[in-house]
């Protein structure tokens, strides 16, 4: 490009006028200035710089930077000192045109060691971009609008020395410039910072409100680059390792030869059980893209490694470094590990052994170079910020291949209940003979079981979702008045106003968390608090060992996983599966023994507590006769039931750091109705349009108030029975009364409930729980003793 209309060809709102007036100034105040130890040079700066006025004045043409390049160096002279040349990565540009024309010597190394074709133009950086960023400069420096677009800015500049890309942040310095509206330029008013705020991807009201060279720019920037490979490649491994493509191992190979400086390092990974075969050890090899391995499925390690490595990485399960493979041949009596390292020219090698946080598989990351002594124990140390990044992610693939796993057994190998897994057994034989005969489109059988008499209960934990956010609160609180504390604390150091200022915006955060929260509040906080409190933070610990100490208290009650204070919400989650596990091992439990007095489908599910489906009937079993009398049976024991659940909740109150209560409740159904297997969902579901009535019923009686009130039904201490014939009634009382002479129940309200979407006519018994301070499970009556009793 010719060099004389380069700024003429930018598309900007801005006239780009190179002028050093500003650097100037600084030399003609020192000459002035008699006592100014440099007042000599200043004078004779100034007059020699006298004879090149268009230093001052400015200019539009860029090819004149070379032609004032002697003058120009002596200008900046002050700016890039010879003694910082070496150590600094500094550029003298045009803003907005990544013209630049003064270098410290070391950016001049970096860029002659850059690739030939390398432009040196920063990341992501387009025209549409560029023409916003000069908007909101001229809304700042020219009327005051200080809009927030600031966002990193990096070269990303290749090595060809070492074949790696190296990375680097931009600090920009914009002393040395000023911007000048032009008669050209519109009136900007308040309407228009509005319009524009809502317009960032509509370039043409951008471009109405700063035309093109309405404006004039006036100077130059200084550049100051800084290398952030290390925490770029971080980024990026984190990135890689959310996917899951083909082209992972290739990305996080890139990019840990960048963090290393090996342009030809390698990368692999095994992942390995450790089992016993014939009571020998074994470690199989379930995934491998290995440097080591090729198609073994199975090894023992202590023959194939020496027992350094086995004893170290797949016991003790830490980072080993071999810097020098043929002094590790030579100890090792060139073991099996030696001769493989050797066949494939790998001379130095980290072996990271990372383990699963759920299961027992332990994944080792191979990372391997051609030369001696290039990784080592010490560079090794550089891998302690990776490594967290890697756990995180073979943990995830554990997940993910277990997921995987289970998916197979839900699609292939769904859990049956053994009470109706007979007649799954004869939809599969008949399908099977129907192939055996070459039957055409042979279908599976749909199974229905018809006539079955449905159960259904619930324990559910109250107040749930009020606890989980009062929590959150809690937590946010703590984390607002942690920050708070260190700010403080700096205050007393430091008293500058920037703490003040942050101070009172976490009080405006804490008092708003104290008042309640909504959606979105507690990401917009943590976003608060990354964005401007820990830079900060970060920069408080380097500069006063006190106020070092409060950052690290801050630090130390953040979660290690999540970065933010998580006490009262984990203390919650403790408390919740707590009290969901009492109670589903409890009904587990006892579910069995109430299938030795019938056989009868059953189902659980957890959620905020525990609710369950049973199922009773004749068709449901081939070799038993059924009988009304089973059906009463298990009425009878899922009240006895439910009565201990409570009894279970209310002792497990003892051992929670929450205070959760559960309010229990009972379905009761009359009617006989059909069930059948979803092929789609793989579970049952009520058959039949009049049926479903019951599932609607199900979802939301929990809700249901009694009738002319707000009270809910569902209370703790309580058990409510939801029936809707009177006979259903007459039989419930019935075992409440029993229950009661044994001081089990207290009072019973008889209630009439206010109509659901859908669904009328429904009442309710609810009575009251007597809890028993020494109630004991084990000691809890088997259903043949309730039988027995209840006689």
């Amino acid at each position: 490009m010719d060099q004389k209309n380069e700024n003429q060809d930018l598309n900007l709102p801005l006239q780009l006028v190179i002028s050093f007036d500003e650097v100037m100034a600084f030399y003609d105040k020192y000459a002035e200035d008699k006592n100014h130890p440099y007042h000599k040079s200043a004078v004779e700066v100034v007059k020699y710089l006298d004879n090149y006025p268009e230093l001052r004045e400015g200019f539009t043409d860029f090819s004149k930077l070379e032609e004032y390049q002697e003058q120009i160096d002596l200008v900046l002279e002050g700016l890039f000192p010879q003694i910082l040349t070496n150590n600094e990565i500094k550029v003298a540009t045009v803003p907005f045109s990544f013209k630049s024309f003064k270098y410290s010597s070391r950016l001049k190394k970096i860029l002659e060691e850059a690739d030939d074709s390398y432009d040196f133009t920063a990341r992501n950086l387009d025209e549409k971009e560029m023409y916003l960023h000069a908007c909101v400069m001229i809304l700042a420096v020219c009327y005051g609008y200080n809009i927030d677009l600031k966002r990193p800015f990096y070269f990303d500049i290749p090595d060809k020395k070492l074949g790696v890309t190296k990375h680097y942040r931009v600090a920009f310095n914009g002393d040395f410039c000023k911007v000048i509206p032009t008669e050209n330029a519109p009136e900007i008013t308040d309407e228009d910072v509005k319009l524009l705020l809502d317009n960032f991807d509509n370039i043409d009201v951008w471009k109405e409100k700063f035309p093109k060279d309405s404006y004039i720019f006036r100077g130059f920037g200084i550049m100051n680059l800084f290398d952030v490979t290390f925490d770029e490649t971080l980024s990026s491994i984190r990135t890689n390792l959310l996917r899951s493509d083909d082209n992972l191992i290739t990305d996080v190979r890139q990019n840990l030869r960048e963090f290393f400086n090996i342009k030809d390092l390698e990368l692999g990974f095994s992942v390995y059980t450790l089992t016993t075969k014939e009571g020998k050890e074994i470690t199989r090899i379930k995934q491998s893209d290995s440097l080591i391995f090729n198609t073994e499925k199975e090894i023992s390690c202590s023959k194939f490694f020496c027992d350094g490595i086995a004893q170290k990485v797949f016991h003790k399960k830490e980072t080993m470094a071999i810097s020098d493979v043929e002094v590790y041949g030579k100890r090792t009596d060139y073991n099996k590990f030696y001769q493989r390292l050797k066949a494939q020219g790998i001379q130095s090698i980290i072996l990271i052994p990372i383990n699963a946080k759920n299961g027992s598989d332990l994944a080792v990351l191979e990372i391997a170079s051609p030369r001696s002594y290039e990784l080592n124990s010490v560079n090794q140390q550089k891998l302690r910020d990776i490594i967290p990044v890697f756990e995180s992610a073979v943990s995830r693939a554990s997940e993910d291949y277990q997921n995987i796993l289970e998916a197979t057994l839900q699609e292939h190998y769904t859990s049956i209940h053994p009470t109706v897994k007979w007649r799954f057994y004869e939809a599969a034989e008949k399908y099977q003979t129907a192939l055996s005969e070459n039957v055409e489109n042979p279908v599976v059988d749909s199974i229905v079981f018809e006539g079955v008499h449905p159960l259904f209960g619930q324990s559910d934990i109250k107040g749930s979702s009020l606890a989980r956010n009062n929590a959150i609160k809690d937590d946010l609180t703590t984390q607002l008045e942690l920050a708070i504390n260190v700010l403080k604390g700096a205050l007393k150091k430091a008293n500058l106003p920037i703490y003040e200022e942050l101070v009172f915006r976490i009080e405006e955060y804490l008092n708003h968390t104290k008042e309640g929260l909504n959606a979105g509040d507690e990401l917009g906080i943590l976003e608060f608090l990354k964005k401007d409190i820990y830079p900060v933070f970060r920069h408080l610990k380097e500069s006063d060992a006190d106020v070092a100490l409060l950052v690290e208290t801050y630090m130390n009650r953040l979660d290690d996983n999540l970065k933010v204070v998580y006490e009262k919400r984990k203390a919650y989650e403790n408390s919740v599966t707590i009290l969901n596990n009492k109670l589903a091992n409890y009904i587990d439990k006892k579910q069995e023994e109430a299938q030795e007095m019938f056989p009868h489908y059953f189902e659980r599910y957890k959620t905020d507590g525990v609710e369950y489906n049973m199922y009773i009937g004749q068709s449901l079993v081939r070799d038993k006769s059924f009988h009304s009398l089973y059906l009463y049976n298990l009425r009878l024991w899922q009240l006895q039931n439910m009565y201990e659940m409570e009894q279970v909740a209310h002792n497990a109150r003892k051992e929670m750091d929450h205070d959760l209560q559960v309010a229990s409740l009972i379905l009761v159904h009359s009617n006989p109705l059909a069930i059948k297997f979803r092929m789609d969902e793989k579970q049952f579901d009520v058959d039949g349009a009049y049926n479903i009535r019951y599932e609607i019923i199900k979802k939301r009686i929990d809700k249901a108030n009694i009738k002319g009130t707000t009270e809910r039904l569902t209370v703790p201490g309580k058990i409510a029975i939801v029936y809707s014939q009177d006979k259903d009634a007459r039989e419930y009382v019935k075992y409440i009364k029993y229950m009661q002479s044994k001081n089990y129940f207290g009072k019973l309200e008889k209630l009439e409930l206010e109509d659901l979407q859908g669904v009328s006519g429904l009442r309710a018994l609810r009575v009251e729980v007597i809890y028993q301070e020494d109630f004991c499970e084990k000691s809890s009556l088997t259903i043949d003793e309730l039988m027995e009793e209840f006689k």
